[in-house]
């Protein structure tokens, strides 16, 4: 659990770096401009990172769904070199379709260089690529889009095993453990893929741009900024370091 929660936080931070310090540094200065360099490389690693997290938090489902119905086998199936392969299987699949999208992205001519949003999002590189020669990265689109939707798909199906070994629990202490290490996982999830899927594939003309502004920071930002909480909040390992940390800064503040 904690080998998955190390690579989940690394994604989280890469996801929200990739876009959050560009955006704050040009409303801070005032400008609206980004190299085409920089367009690439945001392209690159936003849809790395975002790929990353909905996969890991697809092997996360089915590591809650060994751990819950399957305790007695779950050492023996989620030993270290399995969850190194996911790891890596992960990372790996990750890196070729974000290769894949910004290679097909930005080898399309582009008829306009302004975009209506506070980051390189593919939708609206799209927009102003000029017609009819956005046709096969609007098929790759759909095709991750799929590929997500099976492992939307895969994480219910695991669940709906998950919530039916847990109903059968006698202890309501450990069904509200259970449910409560669940249904969070499965909310971030949701969150993060239905805006996503809203963002991709809804017709660019028919939104007004703040509500586009609010969907992108839906699946971007928000999801990233609460599995901190989710996962690590209710830890008590976690609670009890940082308590620790708390102390000896409140020491060090109140002793200088």
């Amino acid at each position: 659990m904690y080998f998955f929660l190390m690579n989940l936080a690394m994604q989280d931070i890469g996801l929200v770096s990739v876009i959050v310090p560009k955006a704050v540094f040009n409303s801070i200065i005032n400008i609206r401009t980004i190299s085409h360099s920089g367009c690439v490389a945001q392209v690159m690693f936003f849809f790395f990172f975002m790929t990353c997290d909905g996969s890991l938090l697809t092997v996360m489902a089915y590591d809650r769904y060994i751990a819950i119905c399957n305790p007695l086998h779950y050492e023996m199936i989620m030993n270290r070199k399995a969850c190194t392969k996911m790891i890596g299987g992960v990372w790996t699949a990750s890196l070729l379709n974000a290769l894949l999208h910004t290679t097909v992205t930005f080898i399309i001519p582009f008829c306009s260089n302004i975009i209506d949003q506070f980051y390189c999002e593919i939708p609206y590189l799209l927009k102003i690529a000029c017609p009819g020669l956005y046709v096969s990265e609007t098929g790759i689109i759909i095709f991750s889009s799929t590929l997500t939707l099976g492992c939307f798909i895969f994480i219910l199906m695991t669940y709906v095993h998950v919530f039916s070994s847990v109903l059968r629990i006698p202890s309501v202490q450990g069904r509200k453990k259970a449910f409560a290490t669940c249904l969070p996982h499965l909310v971030v999830f949701s969150i993060f893929i239905f805006t996503g899927w809203f963002a991709y594939l809804k017709p660019m003309s028919d939104i007004p741009i703040h509500l586009n502004f609010m969907i992108t920071i839906m699946y971007s930002i928000i999801p990233s900024m609460m599995n901190p909480f989710i996962y690590c909040m209710r830890n008590k390992d976690i609670k009890v370091a940082l308590s620790r940390l708390f102390d000896q800064m409140s020491f060090y503040f109140l002793k200088v």
